[in-house]
């Protein structure tokens, strides 16, 4: 399968009697499911919508989801998942930038309406629209291997936020690189906990589907919802961010169900603390625990680390694993020459998911890719054995709750106030989120009474709230500088990180 088309029609040729998807009451067979994916294709096609245009996606975790998820790539359509905790700017920004003629959504669209040409919300709309399409015969849309299949959008309204362009040859492999390190059969159920717009929500939808999977949908993440649908179903595998895996334990210790069931448990994202896996695996004693590194760009897996629940008083504990089949990563110096083991510098890495470049960013994408090779602005180093250990994130990003907050971004809502003369943004450890945004501030002469709450509600105004500073430090004296003038962010982190170690685990 080089094609999304390819899959609809994979999944078409499942054996009945098995599910395709299960949201809520509705379940759905894999012919059917398959159908209303070719209906998708043709409905868009009906409402003027031509091959490689932009269809913006803004819902929670559903059946309408996984439709157009496939079907509007098979017809020749580009995804446009839209961040659903993102404020009305950042939506507006990826709307406008992608240059997105249609949006499904599952809420009122309120100033996005303005920014496309149609919206159509899930539900009696949607389905009147399905029911009327013809019927598609899947996979004989005329989309090649490299034509876009999506663009996801990463940062925010700031010159951060990109549109990461991912073709359906890079989608199908990694669902072929999900299949082959963690893999799936007719028999397996996988709950989809996180976002879909998410690279761990929808990471391993393509696979599953191809392997006549049943995927189980969580419309918005519930600890105990959660665990009653693994439950419920006999859910076999998912993924997760770092924080949703603790969140589980905690709730699995108050009010025990029954998860025997619970074979995989992937998780990344974020870093995640050694003591986190002890405690899932205590209180998931039949479960293996699977790490996964990468990043959208990669569409997204890059590295993987199996039994992890078998590794807890090891050093390997520390590490992201090894490649994933039929990728390739080296860690090299500012050069490009690549360095040998325990010396730590940029990670670079190769393979069939390297994305095709950032949307209409032509210089950011030179400078990511590089001789086929994706720059990932991550620093790491390897062991004797080939295994991948992060030491940090280049560019100041932080990750928090699973999701990425570029400082950059943060300071240049700050900087709108007033009263703001100097800002500077860095991650400091948090029990729960892994990292929380803290900010250190100087004011203007004049403003010395501001609370420091009135900047994280100005913040809060203009960018999504995850992505508000926590905390606020105001100062007197300028910000530590280098000679050329640039923020010395390393002597303002130090206090925050002294003792720990500011990377995975």
């Amino acid at each position: 399968m080089q094609t999304i088309a390819d899959t609809l029609r994979r999944i078409t040729e499942a054996a009945p009697g098995r599910f395709a998807v299960i949201t809520g009451d509705r379940r759905i067979g894999h012919a059917e499911f398959g159908e209303r994916c070719g209906r998708v294709a043709e409905a868009l096609r009906g409402l003027g919508l031509s091959r490689g245009d932009r269809v913006a996606i803004l819902a929670a975790n559903g059946h309408e989801y996984l439709e157009c998820y496939v079907g509007a790539p098979a017809g020749g359509f580009v995804i446009v998942p839209l961040n659903t905790r993102h404020a009305a700017p950042e939506l507006e920004y990826a709307v406008r930038d992608s240059g997105a003629r249609l949006l499904l959504t599952d809420r009122p669209a309120g100033t996005l309406a303005g920014c496309v040409e149609r919206v159509v919300t899930f539900g009696e709309e949607y389905e009147t629209l399905l029911a009327a399409a013809p019927s598609h015969e899947p996979g004989t849309a005329a989309v090649a291997a490299q034509d876009l299949a999506g663009l996801f959008y990463t940062g925010g309204t700031t010159g951060e936020s990109k549109g990461v362009m991912l073709s359906h040859a890079n989608l199908v492999a990694n669902a072929r690189h999900w299949q082959q390190t963690v893999p799936q059969d007719t028999d397996d159920v996988f709950l989809i906990i996180a976002p879909l717009f998410h690279a761990a929500g929808s990471n391993g939808v393509l696979a599953s589907f191809a392997a006549h999977s049943t995927q189980v949908t969580l419309a918005a993440f519930d600890p105990a919802r959660a665990l009653d649908l693994i439950a419920a179903h006999g859910v076999t595998q998912t993924l997760v961010v770092p924080t949703m895996l603790a969140a589980l334990v905690e709730q699995q210790r108050r009010h025990a169900r029954d998860v025997h069931t619970l074979r995989i448990v992937a998780h990344g994202g974020s870093p995640i603390a050694t003591e986190v896996l002890r405690n899932a695996a205590q209180v998931f004693p039949g479960t293996e625990f699977v790490e996964v590194y990468g990043a959208t760009e990669l569409s997204p897996l890059a590295t993987f680390l199996r039994n992890e629940q078998l590794l807890l008083d090891s050093p390997r504990i520390r590490s992201c694993g090894v490649a994933v089949p039929g990728v390739q990563f080296r860690i090299v110096d500012p050069q490009g020459s690549t360095l040998p083991a325990a010396e730590v510098g940029e990670i670079v890495v190769r393979g069939p998911n390297v994305m095709l470049g950032y949307w209409n960013k032509p210089e950011q994408t030179a400078d990511a890719l590089r001789a086929g090779e994706y720059w990932t602005g991550d620093l790491g180093y390897v062991d004797d054995d080939g295994s991948l250990y992060l030491v940090d994130r280049c560019k100041d990003m932080i990750v928090t709750g699973g999701e990425n907050v570029y400082c950059t971004e943060v300071e240049d809502a700050l900087y709108r106030h007033p009263a703001v003369l100097e800002a500077a943004v860095f991650g400091v450890p948090h029990e729960q989120w892994g990292e929380a945004v803290h900010a250190v501030i100087v004011l203007r002469p004049g403003h010395e009474t501001l609370e420091p709450r009135t900047l994280v509600d100005f913040c809060r105004e203009r960018i999504a709230h995850y992505k508000a500073p926590k905390s606020v430090e105001l100062r007197r004296e300028p910000l530590p500088k280098s000679g050329p003038g640039k923020v010395l962010k390393r002597e303002l982190r130090a206090p925050w990180w002294a003792g720990r170690t500011r990377g995975v685990n």
